[in-house]
């Protein structure tokens, strides 16, 4: 009887160890498979039993890395530094709320490979994401902004010509159209609105742009920045100067484009007022040079030296044909220039002509013979 009770046991136990030994090796099968559907295949640089191992522990921690920490979350910025552990990464994610568990966080990376992938940079996530889809955003260390520059003294297609290269998402075509039809699309305040075109309006500066930003938000951060450096003070001087805000920042775009020296623009501004009251004409090169247009031999917007041939070229823009200011600006000034139209210099100089020593600095003269004078031998 004993006998017979004995046999029993060990049948049972040999039943037990095999069921085991099937439940394990459908685990050893079934769970990795599991694991790939969901989260992809593990990186090679796992043994069989850490891959299976971590597949294990995916599977477990599944709700952690597919379902978002917050699905009401807001985009924020999330920069990683040179050099930064994925741990200590992780805890950072979690810290601002943006995963659900930094263990699981690590336990993907490790899994998938991507705790050595992951880059340093700055990103912009949700906490609307998995943390499945915030680990391989941040494989892309392209920066979500880019600085955007805009040089005083830029006219329209310079600033165009620099967004092919700039990262942003804004074609030169569809900017230019903008700018010269400024009642399309974005909405001018009124002294903007009775130019023909943006140009002069686009405030010189860097700019911190996403790389998605529209054609609109782009074109309004610019001339949001206008309205707020063009004080109140400053359209106040041009009135005073007799100069609507149009009509000052027309003058200050000719005082950006001659004055290569930023402390002669006051005194280049009052030659300019003082030819303007006594109802002469600028005789300004770069209104010329606007006229002209790009220089193919050159390669420029700016044409150098003039000929004589130029100065004649029949266009409104061309201050030694037709008397008064242009029909708007030939430049988009910088702030120095403006302030020097609002605020010129007090002086009875009617002429100016670059020095003969290099330093780009001008002679100024009451007299047309004083001006003669001050030409080089």
């Amino acid at each position: 009887m004993k006998s017979g009770c004995a046999k029993m046991l060990v049948l049972l136990l040999f039943l037990v160890m095999c069921i085991a030994g099937m439940g394990a090796a459908w685990a050893g099968s079934e769970i990795p498979k599991q694991a790939e559907a969901l989260f992809g295949p593990p990186t090679e640089k796992l043994s069989p039993l850490e891959g299976l191992t971590a597949a294990a522990k995916l599977m477990m921690i599944k709700d952690d890395l597919l379902q978002p920490a917050n699905p009401d979350g807001k985009e924020v910025a999330f920069t990683i530094e040179p050099g930064e552990s994925a741990a200590r990464v992780a805890g950072r994610l979690h810290q601002q709320g943006l995963i659900r568990s930094a263990d699981s966080f690590l336990t993907y990376l490790v899994y998938s490979g991507l705790d050595t992938a992951i880059q340093a940079g700055r990103f912009h996530i949700s906490s609307q994401m998995t943390a499945v889809e915030i680990a391989h955003s941040l494989l892309d260390a392209t920066p979500a902004e880019v600085p955007f520059r805009i040089l005083p003294g830029w006219r329209a297609e310079e600033i165009a010509a620099a967004l092919p290269t700039s990262g942003l998402n804004i074609t030169p075509e569809d900017f230019l159209r903008l700018v010269r039809h400024p009642s399309v699309g974005v909405p001018m305040n009124e002294p903007q609105a009775e130019l023909i075109s943006m140009e002069g309006f686009l405030f010189p500066g860097v700019y911190t742009f996403d790389r998605k930003v529209s054609l609109n938000d782009f074109i309004l951060t610019i001339l949001k920045e206008f309205d707020t450096q063009v004080t109140r003070d400053i359209r106040d001087g041009f009135r005073q100067q007799g100069l609507t805000l149009a009509q000052g920042i027309t003058l200050a775009s000719i005082v950006q484009r001659e004055a290569m020296v930023e402390d002669e623009q006051p005194m280049i501004a009052s030659v300019f007022l003082n030819r303007l009251r006594n109802d002469m004409r600028l005789e300004s090169d770069p209104t010329t040079q606007y006229a002209l247009g790009f220089d193919e031999q050159q390669k420029t917007w700016w044409t150098n030296p003039l000929s004589a041939a130029d100065l004649d070229t029949e266009s409104p823009y061309n201050t030694y044909v037709y008397k008064g200011l242009p029909p708007g600006p030939i430049s988009n000034p910088g702030l120095s220039a403006i302030q020097a139209v609002a605020f010129p210099a007090q002086t009875d100089y009617f002429f100016f002509r670059a020095r003969c020593d290099g330093s780009g600095r001008h002679n100024f003269a009451v007299t047309y013979q004083e001006h003669l004078q001050n030409a080089c031998p």
